[in-house]
């Protein structure tokens, strides 16, 4: 089955750097759009970025994160990545991945990235 596993948050300060980690399984990666979303206790979930599938490779992002936040992926290795730059308090989050198959999206559990001093 789908399945989309989320890694590498953690507690960070202000102004560090992460590398967030989604593999996936079940389905052919290359050929999806890949997603990174965020969300805080109370608030809707903001999409952070995306990209396109193998032939293109193009990415959107928030423009609150545009500039600091790079979105990749590995299709060798079934991964998508989000690295995030010159991190701020208000990043704090859980962030997770998604994809959508035959109109069904798919969610990871998420990974909490915190930004404190």
């Amino acid at each position: 089955q789908v399945q989309l596993v989320e890694s590498g948050g953690g507690l960070v300060q202000p102004g560090g750097s992460l590398r967030l980690s989604c593999k996936a399984s079940g389905f052919t990666f290359s050929r999806n759009m890949m997603y990174w979303y965020r969300q805080v206790p109370g608030k809707e979930r903001e999409r952070v970025a995306l990209i396109t599938n193998a032939g293109g490779g193009y990415t959107e992002y928030a423009d609150s994160v545009k500039g600091r936040f790079t979105i990749s992926r590995d299709n060798a290795k079934n991964t998508v990545y989000l690295q995030m730059h010159s991190l701020k308090p208000e990043d704090t989050a859980r962030y997770y991945c998604r994809t959508t198959l035959s109109g069904t999206e798919y969610w990871g559990r998420g990974t909490q990235v915190t930004v404190s001093s």
